[in-house]
């Protein structure tokens, strides 16, 4: 069963709205995230998740409402500004560096940080992840999609993130790794970090989640907690518009 959520807010989203170009995507996103919570966001293809992490971390212009992290304004902050305020967005697909190898991809993730520190959050990182650990010198290229996931699960870590953004890590793993993944997002909440978990598969995304948010069609169509008997019944009718949202923010 997922671990009680903590009472102090981390991340709070107020009115959001963003899209591309003028195709507006979001509207008005409200939703909160509190520290050491694990948040599950659902939602059919097309909702707005992804589009929704991109305007958190900094990759989407925001056109309205406001990111408020850990307390102070991260509002169209940049990419590079958000990571170093700790929220950390894991990239849907495992983006890594093909050509260099497995250790250099966990070093650029670390570029910014004195060598003695980014050389322990490197095998701080890598700790989580034996499979990868023991092809550190084998080029990214060279690993399997759910290794490179891993990785890509890795870089982050190495940032050491308040908040952890997944975008969709199911994506090119079995059923063996992707366990493995969901098992890291259960050690980083009794170590204290938030994870943001965007999923398909709801089964396994409620098993290690606090709480839910559904999105349908740029908006929050429904805020639960993960534990509720009924949820995957009022998630399918939140999809239709037949449910009515529940303010559940942390």
């Amino acid at each position: 069963m997922p671990i009680s959520a903590p009472e102090r807010s981390l991340l709070e989203v107020r009115g959001l709205e963003a899209g591309y170009g003028k195709i507006a995507v979001l509207h008005g996103v409200e939703l909160g995230i509190g520290a050491g919570e694990v948040v599950a966001l659902l939602g059919p293809n097309g909702a707005g998740k992804t589009t929704l992490l991109r305007a958190l971390s900094g990759l989407l212009p925001v056109t309205a409402g406001s990111v408020t992290f850990d307390g102070q304004a991260l509002t169209n902050a940049s990419p590079r500004d958000a990571a170093r305020a700790g929220m950390v967005h894991v990239i849907e697909g495992h983006r890594v560096f093909t050509q260099i190898s497995v250790a250099d991809n966990l070093e650029l993730a670390g570029y910014d940080l004195p060598r003695g520190e980014r050389a322990a959050r490197i095998e701080e990182a890598l700790a989580f992840f034996p499979e990868i650990a023991a092809k550190r010198r084998d080029r990214g290229g060279a690993l399997s999609g759910g290794q490179q996931q891993m990785l890509a699960v890795a870089q982050g870590l190495v940032r050491r993130p308040k908040l952890l953004m997944l975008d969709e890590p199911s994506a090119g793993l079995s059923p063996v790794l992707l366990d493995r993944v969901l098992g890291v997002v259960r050690e980083l909440c009794a170590k204290g970090t938030s994870v943001l978990l965007v999923e398909q598969l709801i089964e396994k995304t409620l098993a290690v989640s606090h709480r839910v948010y559904a999105m349908a069609q740029g908006r929050i169509v429904l805020a639960a907690d993960a534990k509720e008997e009924d949820l995957p019944h009022r998630l399918e009718r939140a999809y239709f518009g037949e449910d009515v949202p529940t303010a559940l923010h942390a």
